[in-house]
């Protein structure tokens, strides 16, 4: 879903376009003679695949060949994993400080890139390339300058919040991936609100079944019968799995049975070592299970009962939008746009973060009434199929960007 509060040229064709309906990717209209867009992505490195590198992937992937040439910049990347095959050009400007000499070179080179490639839109993801790509293409002559905002702010500083109130208001567009980082950007930044506009991730339908099997709980030597809840994110402090784990303490009391699953890589490992103390501390003992990175993690929700984000801070999260798609209950704290994914008792229950009681109380509700983990999980993925699947966001996104390229040319 786009969202928008307009009185712009820009403003209301959106609002025409949200009015219609969404519809399938393979409609997005080609004006007849209309040479597709180059549209250049900026980010600030791509070493780990978190919800915006796998989101910034998946649009290269499926925006319409036939509309869109896209290329991608990047001043970091570690070429292995989901980086090891982007499907389309790859720009390495490697960038330390933004102020030395080098980053005067790099800024060259990025003009260059611009005016040989033609680029039409830039979209630019995180604080260097928001604070220091982004102005340097506006100056270089960029018609179209979007910026994708997948946070609350947490990574920045002071200077970071002084500089996006000067900058923000050189972007033609401000993606936003929730309402609540939409409210975020318009209470601490200076850009006009018909600009700042929401674009909700999408999933692929075709990978994500209702259907349970057995492999996992085979491979993990429990029964059919075994309660199995999950948490998906790298092991970090602003993840909240210690409040996961605290609350698997709780549950563990009245069900001992139930096996509790932490699903990502332990990118800080003394946050990751601290996990595993906590366990033993709290004597769950193999009831809580360390999988790592599972690359087909949709194979291993489907055979979940119950899915938990225990996030202290959240943008908007993609692992929420999967477990949703697998037809879970959720359990999700009120941070950033979960409480616009999950409905609180329609699709599952939404607690305040910090708060391992509450999460173990919904939990245990929903371990107690399987007819309530039906029925909201059948909620949860009937949300998903109408507003947060990869048709509707690529197709939103790609309207968004003729748009505001044909404003430009008109």
């Amino acid at each position: 879903m786009i969202t928008t509060s307009t009185a712009s040229t820009t403003g209301s064709r959106l609002d025409q376009f949200e009015a219609s309906g969404a519809t399938p990717l393979l409609s997005v209209p080609v004006q007849p003679g209309r040479k597709p867009l180059n549209v250049l992505f900026i980010i600030d490195e791509l070493c780990e695949s978190g919800g915006a590198e796998r989101w910034l992937l998946k649009i290269v992937r499926l925006l319409p060949k036939d509309c869109f040439r896209c290329q991608l910049l990047t001043f970091k990347i570690d070429r292995t994993g989901i980086f090891a095959d982007i499907p389309c050009p790859v720009h390495v400007f490697k960038l330390g400080r933004t102020y030395d000499l080098n980053a005067v070179k790099v800024a060259w080179k990025l003009r260059g890139l611009l005016r040989s490639e033609k680029i039409d839109v830039v979209t630019t993801l995180f604080e260097t390339s928001d604070l220091w790509a982004g102005p340097l293409a506006r100056l270089f002559g960029v018609p179209v300058l979007v910026s994708s905002r997948r946070d609350m702010g947490i990574l920045r500083g002071r200077k970071h919040q002084l500089a996006y109130r000067v900058i923000s208001r050189m972007f033609d567009a401000v993606l936003t991936v929730s309402e609540k980082v939409r409210e975020f950007c318009l209470a601490n930044e200076h850009v006009r609100p018909e600009r700042v506009i929401t674009l909700y991730n999408g999933v692929d339908l075709a990978d994500f079944t209702t259907e349970k099997h057995s492999s996992l709980r085979t491979r993990l030597g429990v029964s059919a019968a075994t309660p199995l809840i999950a948490t998906v994110g790298h092991l970090r402090h602003v993840k909240g799995v210690d409040t996961f784990i605290e609350a698997a303490a709780r549950v563990h009391r009245e069900f001992p049975e139930a096996v509790f699953l932490v699903v990502g890589d332990p990118t800080d490992a003394g946050y990751a070592k601290q996990l595993r103390e906590l366990c033993e501390s709290l004597q769950l003992g193999d009831s809580v299970r360390f999988l790592g990175n599972v690359p087909e993690v949709s194979s291993l929700l489907v055979e979940c009962d119950i899915f938990c984000l225990p996030s202290r801070s959240e943008g908007f999260s993609n692992a929420l939008v999967e477990a949703m798609a697998c037809g879970l209950p959720c359990v999700a704290t009120r941070v950033g746009g979960n409480d616009e994914a999950v409905l609180d008792k329609v699709s599952g229950f939404i607690v305040p973060p910090e708060e391992p009681e509450s999460m173990a109380d919904r939990i245990l509700r929903l371990l107690h009434d399987p007819s309530l983990r039906q029925q909201f999980g059948d909620a949860a993925r009937s949300a998903v199929e109408e507003k947060f699947t990869d048709d509707v966001m690529i197709h939103q996104l790609s309207q968004l960007y003729t748009t505001l390229a044909e404003a430009k040319h008109a």
